[in-house]
């Protein structure tokens, strides 16, 4: 069943040929053929393995052996002496035209998200997509991998890296044997569009999404306020809101964004960096109190934090070491990979959860962990030769246990991830934004980071999580007849809705349309779908509720 030659396809049966040779069928289950060739990485000098045996090859020490694992190829990795950096997987095709084709991204996407020509450099993150007009070919990772994996399609070749990184040197395995992944692979049926795929292959990835009980939606401060908020700010915009309630079966979310905790006295202004997540700072005073005032408006309360702030006077034992990006002496990093920092995350976790809040929205910690934002992860996740203090852990496995370590200080509380890695929240967080911040100061922001990334990652809703393609930033320097659109999308496609409005940016209208808007995000609601996506990167063709809307971006 595993091919050793190439084999030339045509433009039309691209796909379709391309997964029969790359693939074998093991039962109901179309399993990975073995890869042509496995490469390690240590020291950045790539080496390749020798097969031996029959699923198994090896370098020196290193070895990595492939076996079937519950309908997937599972990917376990031996290096007891070489600090490893990746692991290269290559089958062998050759093409004569390409197919269209649609990745991840490493967590958010920042308005680039669409199906794109072939392009050997181009780096699909986590699982890639081919369409060749016919049919669709899927190849990808199981979500909650011990390794940062991308696919590179090339005209001879189809590779999959698995990043082992911690930080930004090698892994120290030493006798430990890592599950570095699950390969996972499927083709569209006769009767599927490449979004129905799409969907059901983000299900095969992703077997236990953790979702939310009902469908979440409501408001949040940030795009009216940007930070410079206070109780009685929160109070007013809430009892506004509420008013427009309808169904009080499934209340709405009041979500306190940036702007409430301590702040460090190196940085008192900054709302973005608040050094102590476990007390506020004194414009809020008494956060339970703030949570009852909400509940009792008729909400539900929310909350923001930034996991990974360190305090300005934290020992450096606890301190990831600062690099580039991440080198602002006023702005220190716990490192996650000490136990006594994950302890105090959980603690202001489960605080949260004694105060009353319902839902926490955790953010920056990819950014804070690796000092780079997805765009920036092209060439490598991050800069090369520093180690947290554990360095027998991949970055995958680090962060890992950080969202893990969170999802059990949360319990029963919604959790939305914001800037944290996709497939690794996958499971474990109910909510995760999926795109940049949208804005209320300009509408070509939220075009580009809202409309863009709900289209093309639509497939992850209710698969994964449910995906937040962030706020209505409802302000009067915002065309209303633009957010107007951008609130019916989110209302109807069964995706969460927030709003973030100014008060005197509501006027008879827009409350009316608010008050029918959340009286449709309240209800379960048919998953949008985008019917444009394969050709335009702002999806302005959508079904939603067994019918088409078309919008108008401008």
């Amino acid at each position: 069943m595993h091919r050793r030659h190439f084999v030339k396809v045509s433009a039309t049966t691209l796909a379709a040929l391309l997964f029969s040779r790359l693939t074998y069928a093991e039962g109901n289950n179309s399993l990975m053929s073995l890869p042509d060739e496995v490469w390690a990485q240590a020291d950045d000098k790539w080496v390749q393995l020798k097969r031996s045996g029959n699923s198994l090859f090896t370098f020196k020490d290193i070895e990595v052996g492939i076996k079937a694992n519950q309908g997937a190829q599972g990917v376990y990795v031996q290096s007891p002496h070489t600090a490893l950096t990746g692991i290269r997987l290559k089958w062998l095709h050759k093409t004569a035209t390409p197919a269209k084709v649609l990745g991840d991204h490493w967590e958010r996407t920042y308005g680039d998200a669409g199906w794109k020509a072939l392009s050997p450099t181009n780096k699909n993150p986590w699982y890639v997509l081919l369409y060749d007009a016919q049919q669709t070919a899927c190849f990808g990772v199981k979500t909650g991998c011990n390794a940062i994996c991308w696919w590179n399609i090339n005209p001879e070749s189809l590779e999959l890296t698995l990043d082992t990184h911690t930080g930004g040197t090698g892994v120290e395995l030493g006798a430990r044997k890592l599950h570095a992944a699950d390969i996972i692979t499927t083709k569209s049926t006769a009767t599927e569009t490449p979004f129905l795929t799409a969907q059901r292959f983000c299900g095969m990835m992703c077997e236990k999404p953790r979702l939310p009980r009902q469908p979440v939606y409501g408001i949040n401060d940030w795009y009216y306020a940007y930070g410079n908020k206070s109780p009685k700010l929160i109070k007013e915009q809430t009892e506004l809101m509420a008013e427009l309630v309808t169904d009080t079966n499934n209340r709405p979310f009041s979500v306190i964004d940036a702007g409430w905790a301590a702040y460090s006295p190196l940085l008192p202004d900054d709302c973005c960096w608040q050094e102590d997540f476990s007390r506020p700072n004194e414009k809020f005073k008494d956060m339970h109190l703030m949570a009852q005032d909400i509940v009792k408006l008729g909400m539900r309360p929310g909350l923001w934090m930034r996991p990974l702030c360190a305090k300005h006077d934290d020992k450096l034992s606890l301190l990831a070491p600062p690099i580039k990006g991440r080198d602002d002496p006023k702005n220190p990093v716990l490192d996650p990979t000490v136990p006594e920092n994950i302890e105090r995350i959980k603690s202001n976790i489960a605080l949260y959860k004694q105060w009353g809040f319902e839902m926490v929205k955790h953010d920056f910690s990819t950014y804070d962990i690796t000092g780079r934002w997805g765009f920036d992860m092209n060439e490598r996740i991050t800069v090369p030769g520093w180690s947290f203090n554990d360095k027998t852990k991949t970055n995958a496995e680090i962060i890992n246990h950080l969202y893990k370590s969170i999802r059990d200080a949360a319990d029963d509380v919604y959790l939305i991830g914001c800037n944290t890695m996709s497939h690794l929240s996958a499971g474990l967080f109910e909510l995760n934004r999926i795109g940049d911040d949208t804005s209320g100061k300009e509408w070509a922001r939220t075009l580009k980071m809202g409309v863009n990334t709900l289209g093309l990652r639509m497939p992850q809703h209710k698969t994964f999580y449910a995906v937040d393609g962030d706020c209505v930033g409802l302000t009067n320097q915002v065309p209303w007849e633009k957010n107007k659109q951008w609130m019916q999308l989110l209302a109807e496609s069964s995706a969460p809705l927030f709003i973030s409005a100014q008060p005197d940016a509501l006027g008879a209208e827009q409350k009316a349309f608010i008050k029918q808007s959340f009286a449709k995000a309240a209800k379960e609601q048919t998953i949008g779908e985008p019917l444009d996506w394969l050709i335009n990167p702002l999806p302005a063709k959508w079904k939603l509720n067994n019918r088409e809307v078309d919008f108008d971006w401008g």
